[in-house]
């Protein structure tokens, strides 16, 4: 399920809730609702709200975190990637085969971490950078440096391409990584009785239910952000490509 439908599920439970308390509170006997049985009620359910802010602020905090970790790792890859162009600019024509390589294993990367009308990643793209990477780093071992400044342009040719692939795994790695369903089946089950407790001791007027409406809306949407971080290259909430296609423009000029 995406992220969106994720949401309209915690909005529908969370205001759903609330609506059956309040469809309770007009059909339990009073002695239900007594002093005694509102104070047990809400310590009970300050509890639960406590656990429930506490959990989804890490949450929060922890997907932020990742997001912002794979928009730096992508802002590294690019500057590397031009770097080692320049590297390898400096080497000589005999590097020209691996530079275009790089060009084309940019537009690979690009094409499966930004795919156009959001369609899959097909196993022939991914199995063709991959190949792509391979060869770069081949084509690099395969020089042969005739001087010192060659022999140090190749060294650090080197080390750059080792770093490019190493942030390229990891942020693969990270790309999709999800929510457990038994965290969610928790939020939203303790979001749900929440929502009934507010039902259960609010009048039933129009002003109260669009308080209602509004704060479910509310819970829904920072379910929503969460699960938008989870999956930084797709969906609403992206990182930009601006700093890879950048690199693209100015790789082998």
């Amino acid at each position: 399920m995406t992220a969106i439908g994720i949401a309209f599920l915690v909005f529908a439970c969370t205001f759903g809730g609330a609506l059956v308390g309040m469809r309770l509170r007009s059909i339990l006997p009073g002695h239900h609702l007594g002093a005694d049985s509102k104070e047990l009620i809400h310590l009970c359910m300050g509890l639960i709200a406590t656990m429930t802010a506490l959990i989804l602020g890490l949450v929060t905090a922890s997907a932020k975190n990742a997001f912002d970790a794979q928009d730096s790792a992508v802002k590294a890859a690019a500057a590397s990637l031009l770097t080692l162009d320049r590297m390898l600019s400096s080497y000589g024509p005999a590097t020209k085969p691996v530079r275009e390589d790089m060009r084309q294993a940019l537009t690979l990367a690009l094409d499966a971490m930004w795919p156009d009308g959001n369609r899959p990643v097909t196993q022939e793209v991914d199995s063709g950078r991959s190949a792509k990477v391979e060869q770069i780093e081949r084509g690099i071992l395969d020089l042969a440096p005739q001087s010192d400044a060659q022999r140090w342009l190749q060294s650090q040719a080197l080390s750059l391409a080792s770093e490019v692939l190493r942030t390229r795994w990891a942020s693969f790695s990270g790309a999709r990584s999800t929510v457990p369903v038994a965290f969610l089946v928790v939020i939203v089950f303790w979001l749900t009785v929440l929502f009934w407790s507010f039902g259960l001791f609010a009048p039933g007027n129009a002003m109260v239910i669009g308080v209602l409406l509004l704060s479910a809306v509310s819970v829904a949407a920072s379910v929503f952000l969460i699960l938008e971080m989870q999956t930084p290259f797709d969906g609403v909430m992206t990182i930009s490509d601006a700093p890879l296609r950048y690199a693209l423009a100015h790789l082998g000029t």
